[in-house]
């Protein structure tokens, strides 16, 4: 039994170990809690981005023994909101998105006194969204795997988001590649009032996200690189933008 948990904590050092060599994680500024037994890793605590939470993930994953992690992290929000407020404003989001026009649309137990939740006759797709301590789930079903990067785009802008799952399920099943997530990827920008779409280049190859191209301030060229960060299957984004005010 001794040896077991000598195993156990070795991993959970190893752990640690490998999260510090990527320092867009940012471990000693933002410690997690980690504990492993029977091959099973539970992360838990709150990182500064996307982007480290999506590393700090992968990292773990890339190490032998871990068969299976369970993922309790949690992104620190640029704006505190309570689940109610969060609740409202991605309502909002979908209600107002073109896209989702022909979509019903319905909140959990935060959400059901919005006025104007969406439910057309003939319906295109469904999403249900509920939040419970911060955390956005979503669900439903939707005729692409556009639809539901979209809406996984859209619940972490929500001010106080500090984690979505997306579990919108895509009917008929659509093989998923490069290529929709560079498409995906156009859109979020065109869609992001403080990112200038048309400056930006896009290449994508095996789930990492090249952006290039011409911008005008430090913050255009992070919020395009969140924005990749934020869109379902991006493992890796490299950002190359040249800033030019």
């Amino acid at each position: 039994m001794i040896l077991a948990m000598t195993s156990d904590e070795d991993m959970v050092q190893l752990v640690r170990a490998s999260l510090g060599k990527d320092s867009r994680i940012e471990a000693k500024s933002h410690p997690l809690a980690l504990d492993f037994s029977d091959g099973i890793l539970i992360m838990e605590g709150i990182l500064g981005s996307v982007a480290a939470k999506k590393l700090a993930l992968e990292q773990a994953a890339k190490l032998r023994g871990i068969i299976g992690i369970l993922d309790r992290l949690r992104v620190a929000p640029a704006e505190r909101a309570g689940d109610g407020e969060i609740a409202r404003r991605l309502g909002d989001s979908l209600l107002g998105e073109e896209a989702f026009r022909d979509f019903v649309i319905e909140g959990g137990e935060a959400a059901k006194a919005l006025r104007s939740l969406r439910r057309p006759q003939m319906p295109e797709g469904s999403l249900e969204f509920s939040v419970a301590d911060g955390v956005v789930t979503l669900n439903g079903t939707v005729p692409g795997l556009d639809y539901k990067r979209l809406a996984g785009v859209l619940a972490w802008w929500s001010p106080g988001s500090q984690d979505v799952i997306n579990g919108v399920a895509v009917e008929p099943p659509e093989e998923d590649g490069d290529g929709p997530v560079a498409d995906a990827l156009r859109l979020v920008l065109e869609k992001d009032p403080l990112v200038n779409a048309a400056r930006i280049r896009i290449a994508v190859n095996n789930g990492m996200v090249f952006l290039s191209g011409l911008v005008a301030s430090e913050q255009e060229s992070a919020m395009a690189e969140n924005d990749a960060w934020c869109i379902f299957g991006v493992d890796e984004v490299v950002n190359t933008i040249v800033v030019r005010g």
